[in-house]
């Protein structure tokens, strides 16, 4: 087994990088962390020219998420530990493969755990195999059927096939590529979870739309999706959201 392990560090908070980091050199000193990056795209870079063995990866950040770095990578042959505030955040996609998570605030019996695990994976050289899995599960989960409560029972939709969410009045407007839209009797806060497991994106807060049916931006605040509906985006998403577009 390596007697020296080189880890990297991908979080867009500064003060859970830097802690993180100290954790790992406290109870880990055979652990080296060569790099530490706020920004996910620069990571993305070094990650591809120098594999570590370890690579510890927050899920949420702007404009990349972790499962947006790791599909970035082109031979994603090392350790992942996931690092969530989001306990259900896409954990069944991480469970079936055996891949570690460890959730905010760390927990330090839990960063412990992960670690030792993946030290012995290190040892059995399984990451390829297990990273491979993990992303066919998160393509998976990408074309997935979502439930969805209407006042009539439940709806199965597959998420492919919904263009956006529009929050009204406390219920939530579905509108579907091929069929009429629906009304769930859920608040659009329900639908948080969409963002995090698709290609969607909170652009106004009454207002996920799916990525893949964008037709036009438009400079005064509104995007253009396929069907000709208008939305409008907030200013404080432009940016992010301009970002975001950019890497799909």
């Amino acid at each position: 087994m390596k007697t020296k392990i080189n880890a990297i560090i991908i979080d867009d908070e500064k003060n859970a990088l830097e802690s993180l980091a100290l954790k790992i050199a406290k109870y880990f000193p055979q652990i080296s962390v060569t790099y530490k990056f706020q920004n996910p795209q620069k990571a993305i870079e070094e990650i591809n020219k120098n594999h570590p063995d370890i690579l510890f990866l927050d899920i949420e950040m702007p404009v990349l998420s972790g499962f947006d770095v790791l599909s970035k990578i082109e031979n994603p042959n090392f350790e992942i530990i996931f690092v969530t505030a989001y306990n259900e955040y896409a954990i069944d996609a991480i469970k079936h493969c055996a891949i570690g998570y460890i959730v905010k605030p760390i927990d330090n019996g839990e960063l412990k755990a992960a670690i030792e695990n993946a030290l012995k994976n290190i040892h059995q050289k399984s990451a390829l195999e297990k990273n491979q899995q993990l992303l066919q599960n998160l393509v998976n989960n990408g074309n997935s059927t979502i439930v969805i409560p209407t006042q009539k029972g439940l709806s199965l939709i597959k998420t492919t096939d919904i263009i956006r969410f529009e929050g009204i009045d406390g219920y939530t407007k579905i509108i579907l590529k091929n069929s009429n839209p629906i009304l769930s009797s859920y608040s659009i806060g329900k639908f948080s979870k969409i963002e995090k497991l698709h290609h969607f994106y909170l652009i106004h807060k009454s207002h996920y739309i799916n990525l893949n049916y964008i037709n036009e931006y438009l400079n005064e605040g509104y995007i253009i999706m396929n069907n000709k509906d208008k939305v409008p985006i907030a200013k404080a998403k432009r940016a992010s959201f301009l970002e975001k577009i950019k890497n799909i």
